[in-house]
């Protein structure tokens, strides 16, 4: 319904060719705004709601127990079979903050959440086969993993805004407050998790318009015959190219699985294609702008310099096992 009264506004009332660039740029902004913070304001409702049954302190137990790793392998796992999105994982990723579950384990979440979901698996699997598809889940989740180690392991909770590190600090009073908090009936719940949505959605809803907007106009005005001549020339630097590419694009899995198809397709090396893939689907500038809020930028920028820095490592050893994959 939402790609047909998106088509409906830009080709019928707006009068734009499908087939400009302006059309297709307009198309892409009305239809992922709309997308995106529908899917903020259901995933931060449902949050909201689960949060009436599982008290913080019992999320927090769940992905701190367990060794060394463990806790990363447990969140990372969790983000694997979440389908969300770069955007639509963070409203869970802030709640586990909230939750006082430690920062580095969060981000083993928030990393993998996008790079490895049902939907990515089956369009991979019907595109690439098996095996391809099994490595880029294992790397996926190893990506989340080690990252979220190296975070935790970098003591960066200073980093949070202040208004995120007080909510963290006062984790046991919150706690003990949603503990004796009663809701007689199932509606209470609901009306909780609404309300909770409404309010974090009108603080981020202009930050989500602001970086599609951005997106939209890289994803329609810089052709892909571009992208393929830069990685073309980039010759053993291919992978570090392919990757920077994709980290300021912006797209759904949907999307980008064909793009990936094509520049394997076109002689580009199959760890370097899957590179530019997880790249464009692990880290966007809709998620800065919306981390932003919770943030500071420093701390945004090591998470996108570890991570960019694993995929450019696993696009390596992809290209390395390529003929084994393929």
């Amino acid at each position: 319904m939402l790609e047909i009264f998106t088509e409906w506004l830009v080709f019928n009332v707006f009068k734009l060719n499908a087939e400009t660039r302006l059309g297709e740029a307009l198309h892409f902004f009305i239809y992922d705004s709309i997308k995106i913070i529908l899917l903020l304001f259901v995933m931060i409702a449902i949050v909201g709601f689960l949060r009436t049954y599982i008290p913080p302190e019992k999320i927090k137990k769940w992905l701190s127990k367990g060794k060394f790793g463990i806790s990363n392998l447990f969140a990372s796992l969790f983000g694997a079979i979440t389908p969300f999105c770069s955007c639509s994982s963070i409203p869970l990723f802030l709640s586990f903050i909230k939750a006082g579950v430690p920062l580095g384990v969060t981000f083993s979440f928030l990393i993998t959440s996008p790079l490895v979901n049902e939907y990515l698996v089956v369009l991979m699997w019907g595109f690439f086969g098996w095996k391809i598809t099994a490595a880029y889940v294992v790397f996926g989740i190893l990506i989340g993993v080690f990252a979220g180690i190296i975070l935790g392991k970098m003591k960066l909770e200073k980093h949070l805004v202040k208004d995120m590190i007080n909510k963290v600090k006062t984790k046991a009073k919150k706690a003990k407050a949603e503990k004796l908090q009663t809701y007689k009936t199932f509606m209470d719940r609901i009306n909780f998790g609404i309300k909770e949505a409404v309010s974090i959605t009108k603080k981020l809803w202009l930050w989500v318009i602001v970086g599609v907007a951005i997106g939209a106009g890289i994803h329609n005005f810089v052709p892909e015959a571009t992208i393929q001549a830069i990685i073309f020339k980039g010759g053993i630097f291919t992978v570090p190219i392919a990757t920077l590419l994709g980290v300021p694009m912006y797209g759904s899995c949907a999307a980008i699985v064909p793009i990936a198809v094509v520049l394997f397709q076109k002689g580009i090396p199959l760890g370097t294609a899957l590179a530019f893939m997880m790249a464009t689907a692990a880290l966007s500038l809709p998620e800065a702008i919306i981390l932003r809020r919770a943030m500071k930028l420093r701390l945004i920028l090591i998470f996108f310099a570890i991570v960019t820095v694993g995929i450019i490592i696993v696009g390596y050893l992809i290209n390395f096992l390529q003929g084994w994959l393929v």
